[in-house]
């Protein structure tokens, strides 16, 4: 079992990582929650069936330990906003120009924000769609539904967060105008 374990993490680690900090937005938060993944796959790996990849099923219990976590939280939306700190350089590239930085943080922080006002379900699916690059079928064993259910959360979803950005863009907009015109 150790060498089977230490090869799913090396293979997942990251993967398991980034879906967790992508939904829970804080580090130290989606470090414990690996940890639970972990202990999880430990206590089920000999019912895996591999009916799905090794990568979906792992998801799936990270899906599942994020939700448990959600439940947990009392505003969870709050806090999370609250700890995610806008100012840490997690989310750039390494070596981008500074005009880059300063766009692709200010867009980050606007799609988090209208994220956020996403139900989980569709903030599940563009995180497993968009940043993790799922497939909509390992979506789908991911999150325990059908394929379409996937395919109309995912649309619902960008609907929805599309209109959220443009909804922030033209609140900017708007100060910005007032800013220049005082």
């Amino acid at each position: 079992m150790d060498s089977v374990f230490e090869e799913l993490y090396e293979k997942y680690h990251d993967d398991i990582f980034n879906f967790l900090f992508y939904m829970v937005r804080n580090r130290e938060q989606a470090e414990d929650l690996v940890q639970e993944v972990y202990i999880k796959v430990l206590r089920s790996y000999k019912r895996f069936k591999g009916e799905s990849s090794e990568k979906t099923w792992l998801l799936s219990i990270a899906r599942h330990v994020a939700i448990d976590f959600f439940r947990k939280q009392k505003s969870w939306r709050r806090r999370v906003s609250e700890k995610f700190d806008w100012n840490d350089d997690q989310l750039c590239d390494m070596q981008p120009l500074p005009e880059e930085i300063a766009i692709q943080k200010e867009e980050i922080q606007q799609m988090y924000r209208c994220l956020e006002r996403c139900t989980i379900d569709q903030q599940l699916v563009i995180v497993l769609r968009f940043i993790q690059s799922l497939s909509i079928t390992e979506t789908a064993e991911t999150l325990g539904w059908t394929e379409s259910k996937v395919k109309t959360t995912q649309h619902r979803a960008l609907k929805v967060l599309k209109k959220y950005m443009e909804e922030e863009a033209a609140k900017g907009g708007k100060q910005h105008e007032k800013i220049s015109v005082e």
